[in-house]
């Protein structure tokens, strides 16, 4: 505001304010205002933010988020939830940050390369909201994220660029009943959706045949974690990122606050014209992720701690004699190597197994992996924890008796998963 005093020129109210601090401020009164300011400044951090008539910082402190990829999309998502003032955030990334990562990847620097993608976004995202509860988990999301993590989310955005991990975060998401806002870029183009998988149409449901064909040639060999396919070289800039990160967290603040979202749609930008449109996505009624893990029992075990043949008595004593349990993925019970004719033993879970080792040690050939999902009273793996067996922590197992279900969380490795967070809520 501008006032003109008869003979001077005119000043705005905060240079007279200034210049009547000068004179009559002590030292000892310009320390107190000093930090009278700041405490105002801490105070309303947010304050632009609330100018919003429907905004509601507290349901956003409260929030908790899942986050799944840390890499150009992360950094973004990230850095937007940490400016939001998201109060808790679990982030999950199997890979180590590379000088390739650098110019797409805000949070990232050089001395970082070589450290976990996760754990270094977490940090970084935390230093600019310090009041962000984060946890990062470095992991293979498709085979050891337990489902525990997608019932606690509010929200789940995924930041990831195959169609394996989609599929993982889609399936994850719909068991656990939960809308989930997935980003995609490549060049200069990019889309942000929202699936729906309890009502709409989830991610499956736009996978074509050849999707579904291209899938299953990464699946196919040997069913290992290929270090060459962890090593993602899809064509980004970190432009394009920042537009669909953008789009995915104003999806995630509307859903927060119970607005109308992109739900069976999505939002595609092309960046060469800087033209956008929405597209609309269709229901399979024949698509399988669509149903809910219902009902469930909410455990206070571990899966470090319980036996396999202990876990079995319990679901046979709820559902009847004939009860066996359901893994959430494929477990590996050995590997087989047709050329020497041998079968080596080896329990463990298909994301904690490389190339590597998929290697037969005498001719080096690719071993064939035996896979299972069930516990049906096979002696061999009774007497080994569910976690020696590869189920991962905070997993949620189905216990089946033909066409009856029930679903056992495993609430007892909650706080090794969340660490911080937990630590910081209590």
């Amino acid at each position: 505001m501008l006032r003109t005093v008869p003979g001077s020129h005119p000043t705005t109210y905060h240079d007279r304010a200034k210049s009547c601090r000068r004179i009559t401020l002590t030292k000892d009164d310009r320390m107190s205002d000093l930090l009278s300011v700041k405490d105002t400044m801490d105070e309303d951090r947010f304050a632009r933010l609330r100018l919003i008539s429907w905004w509601d910082q507290q349901k956003l402190s409260q929030a908790k988020f899942l986050v799944i990829g840390a890499g150009a999309l992360g950094n973004e998502i990230l850095k937007n939830l940490a400016l939001l003032g998201i109060g808790n955030v679990l982030v999950a990334d199997l890979d180590r940050i590379e000088n390739s990562n650098l110019s797409r990847s805000v949070l990232f620097r050089g001395e970082d390369c070589g450290r976990s993608k996760a754990e270094v976004a977490a940090a970084r995202a935390r230093e600019i909201y310090p009041g962000m509860r984060v946890q990062p988990l470095t992991l293979n999301i498709v085979h050891d994220l337990g489902a525990g993590a997608y019932r606690w989310a509010d929200v789940i955005l995924g930041g990831l660029d195959n169609r394996e991990a989609r599929v993982a975060i889609n399936r994850g998401a719909a068991r656990a009943g939960k809308l989930w806002i997935d980003g995609a870029i490549e060049r200069l183009q990019g889309v942000a959706r929202v699936f729906d998988p309890a009502c709409g149409p989830c991610y499956e449901c736009t996978m074509n045949e050849i999707d579904w064909q291209m899938l299953q040639a990464r699946r196919s060999c040997a069913l290992l974690t290929r270090d060459d396919m962890e090593e993602g070289k899809v064509p980004t800039v970190s432009t394009t990122a920042s537009v669909i990160a953008g789009i995915q967290c104003q999806e995630a603040v509307k859903l927060i606050h119970g607005l109308d979202v992109l739900a069976g749609r999505g939002f595609v930008f092309e960046g060469m014209t800087h033209s956008s449109y929405v597209v609309a996505y269709t229901r399979r009624d024949d698509c399988p992720a669509h149903d809910a893990d219902e009902p469930v029992q909410v455990l206070p075990l571990s899966v470090a701690h319980t036996r396999a043949g202990d876990f079995l008595e319990r679901v046979r004593s709820d559902l009847g004699a004939a009860a066996v349990i359901e893994t959430s993925n494929d477990l590996l019970a050995s590997l087989y190597c047709p050329h020497c004719n041998e079968d080596e033993s080896y329990l463990a879970s298909l994301g904690k197994v490389h190339e590597r080792e998929g290697r037969c040690p005498k001719c080096g050939q690719h071993r064939t992996p035996n896979l299972y999902h069930t516990i049906d009273g096979n002696a061999a793996i009774l007497d080994r924890t569910l976690g020696e067996l590869g189920v991962p922590l905070w997993d949620v197992l189905a216990g089946r008796c033909g066409l009856q279900q029930t679903f056992y969380e495993f609430a007892g490795d909650r706080a090794a998963v969340l660490e911080s967070i937990e630590t910081d809520e209590t």
